[in-house]
């Protein structure tokens, strides 16, 4: 029997709960984890892709571009398999909210940051945001056990993210600073649409990135048209099929993955896969925008690959309190 337009999206019932706990239930399978390497592979060619565009298509183009084109692509998939996206505006307020702290908001600010700050650089410092989701989750929402190895790999990361940022402000305050530490407070806002994104369990992942994407685009599109005329641009080859393929990859997939990550591993574990972008996006930097990396870099690399295995081992008897 067909579904009703408001329940087509649907997954499950909705939960009760304000804020779930999505901490998973018995060991997860190989499955599960594959999956996040999945996820990781698809983010990690985020930064590297934008560079490539940013030269000749402006940060709100940009951004617009690669979320319609998701959105589109999601949206053909979605038809083919007989789904519609919710029409009430209880799903719409939640899409568009965690659209705006998800992907609008952090990503305006982390692609004008490009402008200034190398692809690699932007990889390490965007994937900090297991160690503001632990702390958040720790001393705020408490939605799930927050364990001693969680801790140290959260003092891990934020050791690397001062590795890096710190070395480089000793060199003096400037745009490269202000843009590194702009990237930060991005972070802070992925951290929280990870946590907000559970109020979204109900929907289909798909109709959840496919909506969010869709309003994202939307949103900005005015104002890429107005500031940004898109009509006097000339974009390179290479920006066009960069951000093609980051409105497919790193934005279609990669954002269905997230939601489907995040309900089956939780937030914090969903979260550790930041740190296995680490090596994927920096050697995709160094491949595709033959970007070096700075002995700084490669000291922050180290403890913040250090902190994933002690965000993802299980340590259930370990209680931070």
């Amino acid at each position: 029997m067909p579904q009703s337009t408001s329940e087509a999206g649907r997954a499950r019932p909705a939960a009760s709960a304000p804020l779930p706990s999505m901490t998973a239930k018995g060991a997860h399978s190989w499955r599960d984890y594959a999956l996040l390497l999945a996820l990781a592979c698809c983010w990690s060619s985020t930064y590297p892709l934008a560079k490539l565009a940013l030269p000749t298509i402006p940060p709100i183009t940009f951004i617009s571009a690669r979320s319609l084109i998701a959105a589109a692509f999601l949206f053909a998939i979605l038809w083919m398999r007989g789904t519609r996206i919710p029409t009430d505006a209880k799903a719409w307020k939640l899409f568009a909210t965690q659209q705006l702290i998800n992907s609008t908001f952090p990503f305006l600010i982390i692609t004008w940051s490009q402008q200034y700050v190398p692809a690699s650089n932007t990889v390490v410092l965007a994937s900090t945001t297991p160690i503001f989701a632990f702390l958040i989750t720790s001393l705020i929402t408490r939605h799930e056990p927050a364990t001693l190895l969680k801790l140290t790999g959260a003092i891990l990361g934020l050791a690397g993210t001062v590795a890096i940022v710190g070395l480089d402000a000793l060199r003096g305050f400037g745009s490269e600073i202000v843009a590194e530490i702009a990237i930060l407070l991005a972070t802070i806002s992925f951290a929280c649409a990870t946590i907000f994104g559970l109020r979204l369990s109900e929907y289909d992942p798909m109709v959840v990135a496919a909506g969010s994407l869709l309003f994202g685009g939307l949103v900005l599109l005015p104002p890429a048209l107005l500031i940004d005329q898109p009509w006097t641009l000339q974009p390179t080859p290479t920006a066009i099929v960069a951000t093609i393929v980051m409105g497919i990859v790193s934005s279609a997939l990669g954002l269905m993955l997230f939601y489907i990550c995040l309900g089956r591993l939780g937030t914090l574990t969903t979260n550790a896969q930041g740190y296995l972008r680490i090596p994927i996006g920096v050697g995709l930097s160094v491949l595709l925008l033959g970007e070096s990396v700075p002995s700084n870099l490669a000291l922050g690399l180290v403890l913040v690959m250090a902190g994933v295995a002690a965000m993802t081992v299980p340590a259930e008897r370990l209680k931070w309190r």
